[in-house]
């Protein structure tokens, strides 16, 4: 079985795309839970969250992306 470079590029992008919201995402969560008196308090933990969850799914379409490229011939 050969594995398709191209697909393999793009799950790889997927993956680098998620690495500086796993970063981010905490940090924004973080920071809100230190300011919870603050009136934008809610905003900057849902932008937290967000950040988090889109990182997750990055994670997961890359991770599929990239198994997809060595194992099946069709995507």
């Amino acid at each position: 079985m050969a594995t398709d470079k191209k697909v393999l590029m793009r799950g790889l992008k997927y993956l680098f795309g998620a690495l500086p919201l796993f970063g981010i995402g905490p940090v924004v969560m973080h920071s809100s839970f230190k300011n919870q008196d603050h009136p934008l308090f809610i905003p900057v933990f849902g932008l937290g969250a967000i950040t988090c969850l889109v990182g997750m799914w990055l994670m997961f379409m890359g991770l599929r992306t990239v198994i997809s490229s060595m194992f099946d011939g069709e995507r």
